[in-house]
């Protein structure tokens, strides 16, 4: 039998307002029913907390034809009155904060405190693009003749399939969504079957920030619906951006939906971060900076750190303050106690792969230091393994849960071959406080963002994206609304010298 928490035999019902608590599909500013639902299901307890709307191809097609037809008149809206709309909704987001935030923790397990997190994570893009709305500028070219002059003018690239994960429910959307209709694009938002509430909340808000119909629509669907409702999305010939958020494996499959209508596309997947601490570092922040680098959303993160390389002179020392750390700081439980830390992963199958992990690294020596064992349902405790080898598992595919596998080093040189030894490349983080080390493995790591002794690296004035089989392009920043926009040349000719 695996080891119960006494708390969930609670009742941890969702309380949020009824305007919020949305379950059918939005489209055309319409709430639309499906001729079937599903059930959506808090993680922690296992129990149904909402019956959602199930799309299929029919509804998909639908939206699309919606996006479509608001689009002509969306990008012909002056950047102003775009960007005012944007910060209403920004606005509404962080006045229902507390509501939102109660949605995310239901359906994803998020600890409250997190959740808050990511709703003003999620708020503060639309504040971002609302304001990168009216700064999209074109250039004027010199010509090489006197009777021509050369614009080069930007203009949104049309309507834009939107597909997000469940570990940001909130916050992947409006990275991506918000950068759309800032550039004048519409779009239809595909959430994860595992949290659709959040999506829908977002539709309703947009709704009460004036948004007109068409430009924001939402189609949620189940497992078994999202390959057909994934194809359309990625294969309708009236839809000109793709942008997808999740596994390297599924990002491929849509990639080569997108490929016979030759779409705009940006991925941002897989990620398999190291973690790197040389003997020169500040050992209290490199601990600090693994606990919030690794134990955000239970490991759950694509960025979070997956392999953690220690150098010799500081190993020991690092596991028995790490080993405290987590000791001291973590706390295993639903998302809504407040003393919760630790929330469940996703689903079942999320413990059993990280549980295959440690038994797989066990089999091949390494020690459990802590935890090491699955607990109720979806819960997993927090654990930390020594003498791990580059051999198991753990160092060579993404975990996505609370594992910590720490791998000895001698030289900066072994540390960088090990680090840059995967066909991904999103996050990666070192600590140090030798300045020409750090230059040396800032530019040498094979990684789109780097943490250089920092654990935290998201926000939304920074350019997100990987290399290698990470992804495809940037969110955020003022390089996120590129993706978004076609650049025409206009050369304006016949003019009197």
């Amino acid at each position: 039998m695996l080891p119960g928490l006494p708390m969930l035999s609670r009742d941890y019902s969702l309380s949020v307002s009824a305007d919020l608590l949305r379950t059918r599909a939005f489209i055309d500013g319409r709430w639309v029913s499906a001729a079937s639902s599903f059930a959506v299901l808090d993680p922690a307890t296992g129990k149904e907390i909402a019956s959602v709307s199930d799309c299929g191809p029919r509804e998909a097609e639908a939206a699309v034809r919606a996006a479509y037809a608001a689009f002509q008149e969306w990008k012909r809206r002056p950047a102003k009155e775009r960007s005012v709309f944007l910060r209403k909704w920004y606005d509404l987001l962080t006045q229902h904060k507390e509501d939102l935030a109660k949605l995310i923790t239901a359906e994803c397990g998020k600890p409250m405190k997190e959740s808050l997190g990511e709703i003003a994570y999620s708020a503060s893009f639309l504040e971002w693009f609302s304001e990168e709305a009216r700064r999209v500028y074109g250039d004027i070219v010199p010509s090489p003749a006197k009777d021509r002059k050369i614009l080069l003018l930007k203009q949104p690239v049309g309507v834009a399939s939107i597909i997000t994960p469940w570990n940001f429910p909130s916050a992947m959307i409006t990275r991506k969504v918000g950068a759309a209709l800032a550039a004048g694009c519409t779009v239809v938002v595909k959430p994860a079957e595992d949290t659709p509430l959040s999506a829908l909340a977002l539709a309703e808000l947009a709704t009460q920030a004036g948004i007109p119909a068409g430009v924001f629509n939402v189609v949620p669907c189940s497992r078994d619906r999202t390959p057909a409702v994934g194809e359309i999305l990625c294969t309708d010939p009236l839809v000109a951006k793709v942008s997808f958020t999740g596994s390297t494996a599924t990002g491929k499959i849509l990639l080569k939906h997108a490929a016979d209508t030759v779409k705009k596309v940006s991925m941002e997947l897989g990620g398999h971060a190291p973690f790197i601490v040389f003997d020169s570092a500040d050992l209290d922040k490199a601990v600090a900076g693994a606990m919030a680098s690794k134990f955000r959303n239970s490991g759950q993160t694509c960025v979070c750190s997956n392999r953690f390389l220690v150098q010799s002179g500081i190993h020991d020392r690092f596991l028995e303050r790490l080993g405290k750390a987590m000791d001291s700081e973590l706390r295993v439980g639903h998302g809504s106690e407040p003393s919760t830390t630790q929330g469940p992963l996703i689903n079942v199958r999320a413990v059993e792969k990280v549980e295959h992990q440690i038994a797989d690294a066990v089999a091949q020596g390494a020690t459990v230091l802590r935890g090491g064992r699955r607990l109720e349902g979806s819960f997993m405790q927090p654990t930390l393994l020594a003498n791990v080898t580059t051999d198991m598992l753990c160092t060579r595919e993404e975990t996505f849960g609370p594992l910590v596998p720490v791998l000895k080093f001698d030289k900066e040189e072994e540390a960088l071959v090990i680090a840059n030894a995967s066909q991904v490349g999103l996050a990666g983080y070192f600590f140090s406080r030798d300045i020409d080390q750090i230059w040396r493995v800032a530019e040498q790591l094979e990684v789109g963002m780097v943490g250089v002794n920092e654990g935290l690296l998201s926000t939304p004035e920074a350019a997100f994206g990987g290399v290698k089989q990470s992804g495809l392009g940037r969110e955020g920043s003022k390089y996120g609304i590129e993706d978004y926009l076609d650049v025409k040349y206009m050369c304006f000719g016949g003019l009197t010298p």
